[in-house]
């Protein structure tokens, strides 16, 4: 479905606002983020080692893949709103119960219960999807995860700032204020984008085969999958490259995390600018491409006997600038394949690309030597990155395939 009419914030009966959507993708982004810096402080109330604190971040990351799964065919039953509103009510209360914790185990359950909000993000996209043809989707996702990708760069620093002045729990009331705020800019302006009913779940079932056989499917969310993989990777292994390696202060590690954000950041407004006019496949593998020659020249640079923060870090930027081009385009392919599944492939896509985001980081953060410096860490980026290549690679092939067994 395409709707012609314009849009109007605060209007149900026009699409949601891009203001909208990119709360929605982000707000998820913020929960991941903001409390980073307060995790010795949290360790430290509740009386356990850091180690055990660090679950509130991978158990979060696992609870959210497990989540999007289940919230994708559910938005394709009961339709978009419904699942968003729930969703959202759900990380109010959780985030009420991370201040009122007794003890770390409610704490981590309801921080477990916090990755609900997960479901926003899958739904900003197919609400996306359904409003708008793959091209246009495409252009679309560009411009709210251009808006999202800021969220990581002041998240953490928003965090410290809050952690110093009024402690750890003020963090969360911040998430708190944010989640009502996202409820209410969400109740008043995102109407249903689903027509009719929605698909029940022997129509939703009848379909599965269909999504799960498409070649182009996968492919799209390989490549999803193995371009996040470099970033995850990057976030597993960049604080002992940063500290072990180039010994950095934290001040200047945080600094050289924003590397990849802001090169995300353009890449999303290049997406949003370029991909209705270059196509999706075209964007995507520019994209991917872009990721793999920066890396691969950081990794040459790096054996030739050059080895400083600022071209490990500024190289990091052409991650970021490739798959700020290569996410919006893959992610807008892999729900055009059956667009009734919208929701479905969304959450099922989202889902892989978190556990194969963390695969990564696990490897790298196992693979890190100080004997080897940052090289372990760049070869398994540059590997990520170019598996993504070779993903967009065979959905082209497939694409052109499909061309030449139509009707001429």
């Amino acid at each position: 479905m395409q709707i012609e009419h314009s849009v109007r914030l605060l209007d149900r009966s026009t699409p949601p606002h891009i203001l909208t959507l990119t709360t929605l993708a982000g707000i998820g982004a913020l929960s991941m983020s903001i409390f980073l810096p307060s995790l010795g402080a949290m360790s430290d109330h509740f009386g356990v080692d850091y180690g055990v604190m660090q679950l509130a971040v991978s158990g979060y990351l696992f609870a959210t893949a497990a989540i999007q799964l289940i919230a994708g065919p559910l938005s394709d039953r009961f339709g978009r709103r419904p699942v968003t509103m729930v969703a959202l009510l759900l990380f109010i209360v959780a985030t009420l119960g991370t201040l009122i914790a007794p003890n770390i185990t409610v704490f981590m359950i309801c921080r477990l219960l916090q990755a609900a909000v997960a479901t926003c993000l899958a739904m900003s996209r197919a609400v996306v999807r359904d409003l708008y043809p793959p091209h246009q989707a495409a252009s679309r996702l560009g411009y709210v995860t251009m808006g999202m990708s800021i969220i990581p760069m002041i998240g953490p620093m928003v965090g410290g700032a809050l952690q110093e002045v009024a402690g750890w729990q003020s963090v969360f009331v911040f998430l708190l204020i944010a989640g009502l705020a996202a409820t209410v800019l969400t109740w008043r302006d995102m109407g249903e984008t689903i027509s009719g009913k929605g698909l029940t779940l022997r129509e939703q079932i009848s379909g599965y085969p269909e999504l799960m056989r498409s070649v182009r499917f996968w492919g799209y969310v390989a490549c999803t999958a193995f371009s996040s993989g470099a970033y995850y990777a990057l976030l597993g292994g960049a604080s002992f490259v940063a500290g072990t390696v180039f010994e950095l202060s934290p001040m200047w590690a945080g600094i050289g995390l924003g590397a990849p954000a802001s090169g995300y950041l353009v890449g999303n407004f290049l997406s949003g600018r370029y991909s209705v006019r270059l196509g999706i496949n075209r964007m995507a593998l520019i994209g991917s491409m872009v990721s793999t020659v920066g890396l691969g020249t950081s990794l040459i640079v790096t054996l030739l006997g050059v080895s400083d923060p600022l071209i490990f870090f500024g190289f990091c930027m052409f991650l970021g600038l490739g798959n700020g081009m290569t996410m919006p385009n893959a992610t807008a392919g892999s729900l055009s394949v059956r667009p009734q599944l919208a929701g479905t492939a969304s959450g099922l896509g989202g889902a892989i690309m978190i556990v194969g985001g963390s695969v990564m980081a696990v490897i790298a953060g196992a693979a890190l030597d100080p004997a080897w410096r940052e090289i372990p860490l760049q070869i398994i980026m540059l590997s990520s990155s170019a598996l993504s290549v070779l993903a967009l690679l065979v959905v082209i092939r497939r694409d052109r395939r499909l061309s030449d067994d139509l009707p001429r």
